[in-house]
């Protein structure tokens, strides 16, 4: 019978949680990028099915508050590339060392955000959303951190936009995990009591971010959007070290 993690590994897991709710409430993304890591260390069985399951009330949370700004177009571009994205993702995994793809992947994100300093003006048009979902997929795929390259595509969007439609992305993409992920049998009861321990921290990190969000919303989206990008990358590149 399943059984619910300890009081210490839940408020340990579920104050990391917490951190990263908040920046994906404020921002549009980021709960992977600071919690998977270090809910690796607290208790590795807590990545990831019940990150994952618990990150889909942060999702569907997001989704309803800034239900105004999404963009459905957008989203079902994203959503086609999404799928050879992840496909690539799988393959690439069996074909290159871990140490590779990840080193490959902070690479990619560091250069997506140089783009986006010094380069042209990214528009959410087709095949920019098709290309990001691509990248999206396959680098959720191979290292768990997916969001950046949509978040860049909408980085001169309203905040608004930018959270709900990436909400929206990210609620389709991580019902296509968990369904995967209980054919190969890393998603049942277990992973849903894991995630009950976590759901304190999501709804805290939900709460906080709507205060902060309306801040970042006053012009500061995008170079929100391109610290966070480029963190991301830098964590990533990190672990290598």
């Amino acid at each position: 019978m399943a059984d619910l993690p300890s009081l210490a590994v839940a408020i340990s897991a579920s104050s990391i949680v917490a951190v990263g709710a908040t920046l994906q409430g404020a921002v549009g993304f980021g709960l992977g990028l600071v919690a998977a890591p270090v809910l690796v260390l607290i208790d590795p069985h807590l990545v990831p099915g019940p990150m994952l399951f618990a990150s889909m009330l942060m999702v569907g949370l997001t989704l309803w508050r800034d239900r105004e700004g999404i963009h459905l177009a957008g989203v079902g571009w994203s959503v086609v590339g999404r799928f050879p994205g992840t496909v690539l993702g799988a393959l690439a995994i069996g074909a290159i060392s871990a140490d590779q793809m990840e080193t490959a992947i902070g690479a990619i994100v560091l250069l997506a955000v140089a783009m986006s300093c010094w380069g042209p003006r990214i528009r959410p048009k087709p095949y920019t959303l098709v290309t990001a979902g691509v990248l999206s997929g396959f680098m959720a795929t191979a290292s768990s951190i997916g969001g950046p390259p949509i978040a860049l595509v909408y980085q001169h969007e309203s905040g608004a936009r930018l959270r709900g439609t990436l909400a929206s992305f990210f609620l389709i993409g991580g019902v296509m995990s968990l369904v995967a992920l209980r054919f190969v049998g890393r998603f049942g009861m277990d992973e849903i009591y894991g995630a009950i321990a976590l759901v304190p921290g999501i709804l805290a990190g939900f709460f906080l971010s709507s205060r902060i969000a309306p801040v970042i919303d006053r012009g500061y989206t995008r170079s929100a959007v391109l610290a966070t990008a480029t963190a991301a990358a830098g964590i990533i590149l990190v672990r290598q070290i």
